[in-house]
């Protein structure tokens, strides 16, 4: 019975998924004849990158939804400040994005095999994609082909568009409507939290809550008491913590068990639990299975998010750098 309930939840979630389409922007195939390496090459330099230090996986995965949040899916996070600009990547939110020098290393043996062909926003969909896939030895989500890079990037509006650690569920809905995604959606893609880490100052409030030494009342006092062991109340700025207890470097559904046992680590985590269609969704994710199926989709929909076609991009020689 268990297992048809399942099966129904999968259905329903596909149903109520907007389809991989992408409006016809986007083509799965759009590389076919220009770069027909493109998979393989971006495949075998992430998997060698994850396979040598595994936190890559969630480094990568982080580089996209940074970058898709502000200004869309178009590698506006990749590129460097400049004297009369501070750009994306110096915003405060974006200070601990690791894997910049992934995404350079695909970039130069493509221009060396395909010049001018590959956009750098193409480049970081699918290395995340291939950063989480390592694990399961084949690609667990379709990503379509034929986004052009942006060629703006500003620090405000990476400080202004990305969502807060600490932001409650109507913030976090709103933000995730604003750009085309549902409650369905800001449950899986939150679910992205089951490898990785956070840094003790992302969630520093939850162990202070009201400023006089007591925790979050939503959070389970063992764990708050563990995390007051790793992060005092004058922490290393570099310390960080698991967001998936005992599992960060593992994609699976364990972010939904912990969570339902209050012990999400950030306060957007715990925010699910507030609203009764996401804590079901939640509850439901606890099935790694429906969790994944439902997860791919959403990255689908994230990575359409304000795409850049035509003449409203470019295809950076180097993705760090606006084309002169």
């Amino acid at each position: 019975m268990r297992a048809n309930v399942n099966v129904v939840l999968v259905s329903l979630l596909v149903f109520v998924a907007i389809s991989s389409c992408n409006g016809g922007q986007l083509s799965q195939v759009f590389y076919r004849k220009s770069c027909p390496q493109l998979g393989r090459i971006v495949r075998n330099i992430t998997w060698s990158k994850v396979a040598a230090n595994p936190t890559f996986a969630a480094k990568l995965l982080r580089l996209h939804y940074h970058d898709c949040f502000v200004q869309g899916c178009d590698a506006s996070l990749l590129i460097d400040s400049t004297d009369g600009n501070t750009a994306e990547k110096d915003a405060r939110p974006n200070q601990s994005i690791e894997g910049y020098e992934v995404i350079d290393e695909i970039k130069t043996k493509l221009e060396e095999e395909c010049p001018d062909i590959v956009s750098c926003a193409d480049i970081v969909a699918l290395a995340a994609r291939d950063a989480v896939s390592y694990q399961f030895g084949r690609s667990m989500w379709q990503v379509f082909g034929g986004r052009k890079d942006g060629r703006v990037s500003l620090a405000t509006e990476a400080a202004r568009d990305l969502p807060s650690g600490g932001a409650n569920y109507t913030t976090l809905q709103d933000q995730f409507a604003g750009l085309g995604l549902n409650y369905i959606d800001l449950v899986a893609l939150s679910g992205a939290h089951t490898i990785g880490v956070a840094h003790c100052v992302v969630f520093a409030r939850r162990l202070n809550f009201t400023g006089k030494g007591d925790i979050d009342p939503s959070l389970d006092p063992a764990y708050a008491e563990f995390l007051k062991t790793q992060c005092p109340s004058r922490p290393n700025p570099a310390t960080t913590v698991e967001l998936d207890e005992n599992s960060s470097l593992s994609f699976d559904s364990n972010y939904f068990v912990g969570l339902r046992q209050n012990k999400g680590l950030l306060g957007s985590d715990a925010a699910l639990l507030t609203d009764r269609r996401a804590a079901w969704v939640a509850r439901r994710f606890q099935n790694f299975h429906v969790f994944m199926a439902r997860f791919g989709k959403s990255m689908v929909k994230m990575g359409d998010i304000g795409i850049k076609t035509g003449n409203d991009g470019e295809i950076r020689k180097n993705c760090r750098v606006i084309n002169a």
